[in-house]
């Protein structure tokens, strides 16, 4: 509380002065470290400081009043910085507001408070989000099944689905891993919170996970998932009352009628999928693309962010921005999406048409927003179950990780009304 009352005083001493600057951050191919930008401009909200988002702007560059504490935070972290007059200023945001220009001012008010919905013990994989969250020292809680059944997920602004399996089948690991100590210890916990919340099943216990998760979008919350969290999500929702786990997972036999009893109307991204019911495949249904038909190598494996109006497509240009508008595609449980499976109503921010298969989307429900994302690890082709974490100090511009860190401060933004 101290520090920011220094920065406070500094703030007004600067203005009160006459000799005001702006700090600008910039997010193009000259910054040095476009993930830490992401977390000074946290920083800078924690400490009751307004921050402008110049979205389209050199990469979607960061702008706040100047002060020495500012600067040496910026130097401390290695982030690219430049100190310009009024003047200059002035004469950028008049250039953002030109009709003709596709760009915007955002205003960024307080720091969004963050949960990640993760087991508490040790799991054989990492997760992009908490790796990049750290390394951009942007400070989250991890939440599970206790917290959210408990009803603490309206204490947060925004929530980030770790790699999960909500339907109750333990990600599918069954056929590869059901001998291995961290699977048979994953299994022990689960069934020991489902009995300790009073369900039946695993199946059950996340399913009514899924329905708080929905609820908390519905008031207002702003919701993101890559990989398994995503369809498995919606997969968990549409089979509400189903039974589709086979016995190894639950004790009994699914529902052999359950594809037919699926309730599409349930789900935020999908629909008209068909389920993968054979429990020794490793892939809950066809959402996602499958390696066999996707025909591309790790060289040729892209995909494209789509462009919108910053004056108008507030939300997607906010998601999008980026140094680079074509990115590297990454592999994961769930790596792709098939296009033909999107409800209409969802935003298209990321994909690739000529192999029909979507990367990254949007959606709204209720008061609420939420983004899918496709893929494991941004940096890591391949991730495989027990490999290392990735060391992001040696990605520090990734241009996949950047659209996670553009979901951080979505909950912050507010758009800055044009002159008239």
């Amino acid at each position: 509380m101290r520090k920011k009352g220094i920065i406070l005083i500094l703030l007004f001493i600067c203005a009160a002065s006459g000799f005001s600057k702006q700090l600008l951050i910039p997010m193009d191919g000259s910054q040095k470290d476009h993930l830490k930008s992401y977390g000074i401009a946290y920083w800078l909200l924690s400490e009751e400081l307004e921050v402008k988002w110049l979205l389209n702007y050199r990469g979607g560059s960061f702008m706040v009043q100047h002060m020495p504490e500012i600067e040496k935070e910026c130097l401390i972290r290695g982030i690219s910085f430049e100190v310009i007059n009024d003047n200059t200023s002035e004469q950028i945001i008049a250039e953002i507001e030109n009709p003709v220009v596709n760009a915007s001012v955002i205003k960024l008010l307080t720091a969004p408070k963050i949960a990640v919905y993760s087991p508490k013990t040790a799991q054989p994989w990492d997760d992009a989000v908490t790796l990049v969250l750290t390394y951009a020292e942007i400070p989250y809680d991890v939440v599970f099944d206790d917290e959210v059944i408990e009803g603490k997920l309206p204490l947060y602004d925004w929530l980030h689905l770790h790699h999960e399996d909500f339907t109750g089948q333990y990600g599918k690991f069954y056929a590869s891993y059901h001998n291995a100590a961290w699977y048979q210890q994953q299994v022990k916990e689960a069934e020991t919170m489902a009995a300790k919340h009073g369900f039946k099943k695993v199946s059950e216990m996340k399913l009514a996970v899924a329905k708080k998760i929905r609820d908390f979008t519905l008031g207002g919350g702003f919701l993101f998932a890559m990989c398994s969290a995503t369809d498995s999500y919606d997969i968990a929702m549409s089979a509400d009352g189903i039974d589709i786990c086979e016995s190894m997972f639950d004790g009994d036999p699914a529902d052999y009628k359950a594809q037919q009893k699926l309730a599409f109307g349930n789900t935020l991204a999908f629909e008209n999928f068909m389920l993968e019911m054979n429990p020794m495949v490793y892939e809950y249904s066809n959402i996602d693309m499958q390696p066999l038909e996707r025909k591309v190598t790790e060289d040729n494996d892209l995909f494209v962010l789509n462009e919108f109006s910053a004056k108008w497509d507030v939300i997607p240009t906010i998601l999008t921005q980026n140094h680079e508008r074509i990115i590297k595609g990454f592999m994961g449980q769930t790596t792709a999406f098939r296009s033909q499976l999107i409800k209409s109503s969802v935003t298209i921010m990321g994909e690739n048409r000529s192999l029909g298969e979507t990367r990254y989307i949007h959606g709204t429900i209720g008061k609420g927003q939420w983004t899918f994302y496709g893929g494991h690890d941004p940096e890591d082709y391949r991730h495989m179950v027990g490999e290392p974490p990735t060391d992001l100090s040696l990605h520090p511009n990734s241009p996949g990780y950047r659209l996670i860190l553009n979901n951080i401060l979505f909950p912050s933004a507010k758009k800055e009304k044009r002159k008239t």
